[in-house]
């Protein structure tokens, strides 16, 4: 892409892979009734946007889980692995990729996430990679959890523009979900839907003229 300075990664199915089928089994099998409608990768249900901008924690999370299902023993790590079960993993050499295009471009994370993937991700980078978080493959990583916002609104879009003095017109952001593109357009940036696997990554960037 010409004119292109900067690039601003989503983290799911971008980077890290996930799988939504997985979670819904396992939330199902918790005992969440209409799992499709509850949870799914273009519409779910407001807790898990909620919990995503940091406007409930992980504890009320937790709470309306065990109200949805209508099974009040269910356990903390219950909850949890079931709601973790969507972190597939990182594919060899991405981590690579990334930090060759940070060499030849501005590159930041912008991930909606949540404390509880949040941490089982950092256990993850720890055992598998030997990493502590993801600082290093960016200038700089950011997680809705922590901004109190979320893709697709303007503003997370403008807080990371704002704060990194970006040129919209320069800036590439790049999603696997085409609601979170509509978000960044309107902020100014160009758009580019992830259509490939994470493993895919590199083959990717550069069939969309994305060198490293």
């Amino acid at each position: 892409m010409q004119n292109i300075k900067n690039i601003i990664f989503d983290y799911g199915n971008v980077i890290f892979e996930i799988n939504f089928q997985v979670t819904q089994n396992a939330l199902a099998q918790l005992g969440i009734p209409n799992i499709e409608a509850f949870f799914g990768h273009k519409g779910q249900h407001t807790i898990f946007s909620d919990l995503e901008s940091g406007a409930i924690s992980s504890a009320q999370f937790r709470d309306e889980i065990r109200r949805v299902s209508a099974n009040y023993d269910l356990s903390d790590d219950q909850i949890d692995t079931a709601w973790n079960s969507i972190l597939v993993g990182i594919p060899p050499n991405v981590h690579e990729i990334l930090l060759a295009v940070k060499q030849k471009y501005r590159t930041f994370l912008l991930s909606n996430t949540n404390e509880i993937h949040y941490n089982q991700i950092l256990r993850y980078l720890d055992k598998e990679y030997g990493m502590k978080n993801n600082d290093d493959l960016f200038e700089k990583a950011y997680y809705s959890q922590l901004m109190f916002k979320r893709k697709p609104n303007v503003e997370i879009f403008e807080q990371v523009i704002n704060e990194n003095n970006l040129n919209p017109a320069e800036t590439l952001f790049i999603d696997d979900s085409p609601q979170h593109l509509v978000g960044a357009k309107k902020a100014g940036l160009n758009t580019l839907l992830m259509t490939e696997k994470p493993e895919k990554l590199g083959e990717f960037l550069i069939s969309n003229g994305i060198s490293f």
